[in-house]
């Protein structure tokens, strides 16, 4: 008999918001929230304090990235301009992002992870699926839990995460992607949630039907409108309606995930079509009276992609800029080399090339610069 199959999903809590908290632990239970520039850096007192900015009276169209969870607690969430954040939350502190110092600890947690369960499919910086099928002691049974086994190893992953970086995480142990990535966030922060089929109805079918993922918001209000609002609901909705509704692959696919479904593997190597790097600035610029400002964000734009080109051994033929408008309106242009680069100063030439194709008579809220048909070097 085959074994039986254990898929978790790893998902770091509150994943830059915590590594902040670990530099600066005065922090700890406060209401934290991350996005702001370089102007939000915290100051060293005399006595040895430090000084942080709060979101008091902030003004600039920047973004939260992610906040702690007291922050959370007043309504901040990642995605919300920091001046909405602001009037939610104003005694909340802000913190500038530190993407160089993420990006370390999230090696170092996938590090963690693979000394145990070395199967991994990367979802990003904070997230991964891993096979735990094969490994030792997932398939015993502890006394009469026949799921202790498993238990006990996303317990291991979990205490090594938590050893190697000092942060923890919540993982979702189930027999697939889907339900793994749901029951990953059934007990956050800091759980762990293993769930077989025969828990479905009563675990999952209670949950609205927006927390699968692949459920977005015109789906959501679609099956609202069909009178569907839990997964339960959708569960025992006919298949034929729901293809009726949403089309034959679609509706077959809700139909399964309803039920707890799920056989895709995972993925565990993929290449990446492109690399890019932006930023949103604090105030509309203009291409003529702030040429210097921008030259230099566009300086900085190529470094950085350059650097994370050289880091994960590609290079790319195809360089291309992204160009958001004071009225919200986007462009983008792309130029094409004939022999693939990844050093900043050809990024930055080809990106100048682009930038020469672009009406700048309007003022800047955006720039972008990418780098695309990546070859490995």
């Amino acid at each position: 008999m085959p074994p039986r199959r254990w898929i978790a999903h790893l998902d770091m809590d509150a994943f830059y918001a915590s590594v902040e908290l670990l530099r600066y632990p005065e922090l700890k239970g406060q209401p934290v929230v991350i996005g702001g520039g370089r102007r939000h850096q915290p100051e060293l007192q005399a006595d040895g304090t430090r000084r942080f900015a709060t979101l008091a009276g902030y003004a600039g169209r920047g973004v939260v990235t992610t906040a702690t969870y007291p922050a959370r607690d007043f309504g901040v969430h990642s995605g919300m301009g920091l001046m909405k954040a602001a009037a939610l939350a104003p005694q909340a502190v802000l913190l500038p992002t530190d993407f160089e110092r993420y990006r370390q600890l999230s090696r170092a947690f996938k590090a963690a992870v693979a000394e145990v369960a070395p199967v991994i499919e990367d979802r990003g910086i904070d997230e991964i699926y891993i096979d735990l099928t094969e490994v030792p002691g997932a398939q015993d049974p502890i006394g009469f839990d026949t799921t202790g086994g498993v238990r006990a190893v996303a317990q291991e992953i979990r205490n090594n995460v938590r050893r190697r970086t000092g942060l923890t995480c919540s993982v979702g142990v189930t027999p697939n992607k889907l339900l793994a990535k749901i029951a990953s966030e059934l007990d956050k922060p800091d759980g762990l949630t293993v769930l077989t089929e025969a828990e479905v109805p009563t675990r999952i079918w209670p949950l609205p039907v927006r927390r699968i993922n692949g459920i977005g918001p015109k789906a959501g209000d679609k099956l609202a409108a069909m009178g569907i609002r839990t997964v339960g609901e959708l569960a025992a909705t006919d298949r034929a309606a729901l293809v009726a509704a949403f089309g034959r692959s679609t509706g077959r696919w809700l139909h399964e995930v309803a039920h707890g479904r799920d056989d895709r593997p995972l993925e565990t190597h993929s290449e990446p079509v492109s690399m890019s790097r932006e930023t949103t600035f604090d105030r509309d610029l203009h291409a003529v009276r702030d040429r210097a400002e921008l030259t230099a964000v566009f300086d900085e734009l190529a470094r950085r992609v350059a650097t994370d080109l050289q880091k994960k051994g590609y290079a790319g033929r195809t360089v291309g800029i992204k160009l958001r408008f004071e009225d919200f309106r986007t462009v983008t242009r792309d130029h094409t080399l004939a022999d693939a680069v990844a050093d900043a100063a050809a990024i930055r030439q080809a990106a100048g090339l682009c930038l020469k194709r672009v009406d700048l008579t309007r003022r800047l809220r955006l720039l972008g610069v990418r780098v695309g048909s990546l070859v490995k070097v």
